[in-house]
């Protein structure tokens, strides 16, 4: 008993280990990067199987259809990689065929089973990122079962985005030409370890969720008292770490309104103000201290704050938007005929960037391999279906967390819910003109905040020991 509680132990802080160091290593967004990610994530949830196999059959119980829903994703995903007949791929797919470029595949003994994804190599790398995700779910699931871990969950989530917060500002700030880690070029625009401004935007972002989500956890249930009591909590506040997480989240702020993205900053504050109202109205009772807090975030983060560290740019930029000098949104009109072409099956994760020049417009002269609209591609790559499973696993996680906002009364459930329900609209409004979800490390730590929004609704907040 006691070798297999050490073993949990250690898998959930290897998993939190895990989830600091991916930003780390450029957004893991690079084939060594993701690769560790994968390893990470088999190790633990392969170890959990063999030494707490009996915690399975609850499990499924508990969250069936989030079990089916990845399931379906998964082997729906397969059906475009695994080879078919021939016969059967000329008959579902034809362009799959005419797109290698003229070859006598007839000939070719190799050729008498094809797979149906436009680039094989892509679709496998898509899948075991998949997989290595579904892993990641159900294993924070397991190993996030009390308050306690729920608490140190949203800790590292929040220290990670700190520290690339004062990473990304520090490099900004001082001027310096190359990065310290990897050497690539600073400019005037933050990005910390990551390469692209919007995807380090959208990290800030879930981990701005989730370091509210910790505050709102820390709120006290009763604000009434005499003034000694008042006194006595103003003081405690200041020598707790609250203050060093609300000075984390003005750090995180102001690196946010750095990065200079647009739909960055929208998808905060946009989330942000959406998912405090859905508080006001869902927490019983309501307590002073939550209003003054998004009272006190709006006055310092926004008004005082982020106007010092470029947010008027960040504004002119939103001003001086004009589709005529974009291109991206002519990428994403030219890219709908593939959903009538492609749309039932999918062209295969990570094609992308295979299909489009089929229907690309010859005004377009930049290489895009990514839709810059997580909604058409995934359902351009996974069809209709396979972006349609996706999405239901989002909604239910959403719906969980809703739940857990309206009906909890215990804080840690309440912040860990809040948490989730904010990075999923921010990530939903980022999501419609940009793609973070394509940067590994953003997906992780997306994929822990929906599990706690699932889990929010019915977890114990008694002492929890997992047993074999």
């Amino acid at each position: 008993m006691h070798s297999f509680q050490k073993a949990e132990k250690f898998l959930f802080g290897f998993l939190l280990f895990t989830l600091f160091w991916l930003p780390l290593s450029l957004g893991a967004n690079r084939p060594w990067a993701w690769a560790l990610m994968q390893m990470s994530l088999f190790f633990i949830g392969g170890i959990l199987v063999i030494t707490h196999s009996s915690l399975f059959p609850s499990l499924y119980l508990k969250y069936k259809l989030f079990v089916f829903l990845w399931l379906g994703f998964l082997c729906w995903q397969l059906l475009t990689i695994v080879p078919l007949p021939y016969w059967l791929v000329e008959a579902v797919r034809p362009e799959r065929l005419s797109y290698l470029l003229g070859e006598d595949i007839r000939q070719n003994t190799s050729a008498e089973w094809l797979p149906l994804s436009f680039d094989v190599g892509q679709s496998d790398m898509t899948f075991f990122k998949s997989l290595a995700y579904c892993f990641l779910f159900f294993t924070s699931l397991t190993l996030i079962n009390s308050g306690k871990r729920i608490k140190y969950t949203l800790v590292v989530l929040s220290a990670a985005g700190i520290f690339q917060a004062i990473y990304g500002s520090v490099e900004v700030l001082s001027g310096i030409q190359y990065s310290l880690i990897f050497k690539h070029p600073v400019s005037h625009i933050a990005t910390g370890s990551f390469i692209y401004k919007n995807h380090y935007a959208n990290f800030l972002m879930l981990c701005l969720s989730a370091a509210i989500g910790y505050m709102i956890a820390s709120l006290r249930s009763h604000s009434s008292g005499t003034h000694r009591e008042r006194l006595r909590r103003i003081v405690s506040f200041w020598l707790s770490n609250k203050v060093l997480f609300r000075i984390g989240i003005i750090i995180m702020v102001i690196a946010l309104v750095m990065s200079r993205s647009r739909m960055g900053n929208s998808a905060f504050f946009i989330a942000m103000t959406i998912t405090a109202t859905l508080g006001l109205l869902y927490f019983k009772p309501r307590q002073k201290s939550y209003v003054l807090l998004f009272i006190s975030m709006l006055v310092i983060d926004v008004l005082i704050v982020s106007s010092l560290f470029g947010l008027k740019q960040v504004q002119q930029r939103l001003e001086q938007t004009d589709l005529t000098q974009e291109s991206r949104d002519e990428v994403i009109v030219d890219a709908l005929p593939l959903i009538g072409h492609y749309g039932v099956l999918g062209t295969g994760g990570g094609t992308f960037y295979t299909v489009y020049p089929q229907v690309q417009n010859e005004t377009i002269q930049h290489f895009y391999d990514h839709a810059h609209n997580e909604y058409l591609q995934f359902i351009i790559e996974f069809g209709v279906v396979g972006a349609f499973l996706l999405a239901l696993f989002v909604v239910l996680c959403m719906k969980n967390a809703l739940s857990a906002m309206r009906n909890r009364r215990h804080p840690l459930p309440r912040g860990a819910a809040f948490a989730s329900v904010m990075a999923i609209i921010g990530m939903a409004l980022h999501s419609s003109v940009d793609f973070p979800l394509q940067a590994p490390a953003n997906t992780a730590i997306f994929v822990v905040l929906l599990a706690l929004g699932a889990l929010s609704r019915d977890i114990s907040m008694g002492r929890h020991t997992m047993t074999k």
